[in-house]
C-alpha cells in the first residue's frame, strides 16, 4: 500500500461519486475504480458499497476512512515540518554570548530572529570568548558572541558590532563631574582590567590606549564579567575602561565619561562551525541584516 492509494480511497470517500473524485484527482474514473479495487483486495475487507446509483461507505470502510485521514493529516505535517526545519524555520539553537554583548548588539539580534521565527527555540548562554570556543567545538553550543580575533581551523567568524571604548569612574571620583577624561590623567589610578587569556581583542586596546597616553595601567583587580567590572568601579576599587556600550548597565555609583584621545574601536563576532545548519544560516543573515543598518 502506498499513501496514493489513501489519498484515491480518501476522495471516493468524500465525493461518493467514483467519477467526480478522479475530476478531482486528474485522473481517469477506470484506473480509479481499479485501484480501490486492489486496495480492498489488499486490505481484505470492502470499503463501498457499490450500485449503479449509489456509493457508500462499509461500516470497516467508515474506521478505514477516519484513521485514513488521520494518517495522511500526520505525513502532511510531517512534511511541513521537514520543510520548515530545512529552511531553518523551525528546531532549536544554542546561542552562547560575552557578558557585555547582552549590552549592545544580542538583544536587538535575538528580537529580530524571534520575530522572523517565532519557530525556532533559543536556548542561551553567558560564557567567555574561550568558553564559547571550547563548547562550539564540542557540539554544546550553535553560535556565539565573542570578542574577536579568533584564528582557528574549523570555526568562522563575522564582526557584527563595533564601538569605541570609554572610562567608567566611581561618582566619588575627582573627575566625575568632567564632560570628557584625558587618560594620562588617570596613570596613578589602580585599573579593573579583563582578563587577557580570556579576551586579548579587549585587553590589548586598553593597554595600547594607556601607553600611547604614556603609561602602563597599574591592575588593580581582575574580572571577566563586565558586570562585576563595573560593580568593582562603584565600589571605589578602581577605575575600568569599558566598551561604550556599558554605559547601559546603570549601576549606582558609576559614572561613565568620553576620552579625550582617539578611541580604538572594538568589536563583538559571531563564530560558528563549518558547514552551518539552515538554523545557524537564518541567524547569520538576520545579524548581518542588522549590522547593515548600524553600519
Amino acid at each position: 500500500m502506498e499513501l496514493r492509494h489513501l489519498r484515491y480511497f480518501i476522495a471516493v470517500a468524500e465525493e461518493l461519486n467514483f467519477t467526480r473524485a478522479a475530476e478531482r484527482l486528474h485522473m481517469a474514473q477506470p484506473p480509479l475504480s481499479q485501484q480501490i479495487q486492489h486496495l480492498e483486495a489488499e486490505l481484505g475487507f470492502q470499503l463501498f458499497r457499490r450500485t449503479k446509483r449509489t456509493v457508500m461507505l462499509t461500516e470497516a470502510g467508515q474506521v478505514f476512512f477516519e484513521e485514513s485521514q488521520k494518517i495522511l493529516l500526520q505525513v502532511d505535517r510531517a512534511i511541513q515540518l521537514g520543510k520548515q526545519t530545512s529552511r531553518g524555520e523551525l528546531g532549536q539553537l544554542t546561542v552562547g554570548f560575552v557578558s557585555s554583548a547582552a549590552h549592545n548588539v544580542v538583544p536587538a539580534i535575538l528580537q529580530a530572529f524571534r520575530t522572523r521565527f517565532p519557530a525556532v527555540k533559543l536556548e542561551l548562554h553567558e560564557l567567555t570568548t574561550n568558553e564559547q570556543l571550547q563548547r562550539l567545538r564540542e557540539g554544546r553550543i550553535d553560535i556565539g558572541f565573542v570578542r574577536p580575533p579568533i584564528e582557528e581551523d574549523g570555526i568562522n567568524s563575522e564582526i557584527v558590532f563595533r564601538e569605541p571604548l570609554i572610562v567608567a569612574l566611581p561618582e566619588t571620583h575627582p573627575s566625575a563631574d568632567r564632560a570628557v577624561i584625558e587618560l594620562r590623567e588617570l596613570s596613578a589610578e589602580p585599573f579593573i582590567l579583563f582578563p587577557r587569556s580570556l579576551a586579548p581583542g579587549l585587553y590589548d586596546p586598553i593597554v595600547s590606549l594607556c601607553q600611547q597616553a604614556g603609561f602602563s595601567p597599574i591592575a588593580g583587580q581582575e574580572a571577566i564579567q563586565m558586570q562585576t567590572i563595573i560593580s568593582l568601579v562603584a565600589a571605589e576599587m578602581g577605575v575600568a575602561i569599558v566598551p561604550a556600550s556599558m554605559q547601559n548597565f546603570q549601576r549606582t555609583g558609576v559614572v561613565y565619561k568620553h576620552l579625550q584621545e582617539p578611541s580604538p574601536i572594538v568589536s563583538i563576532a559571531l563564530i560558528w562551525r563549518d558547514n552551518p545548519t539552515p538554523a545557524v544560516q537564518r541567524f547569520l543573515q538576520t545579524a548581518r541584516d542588522l549590522s547593515s543598518l548600524q553600519y
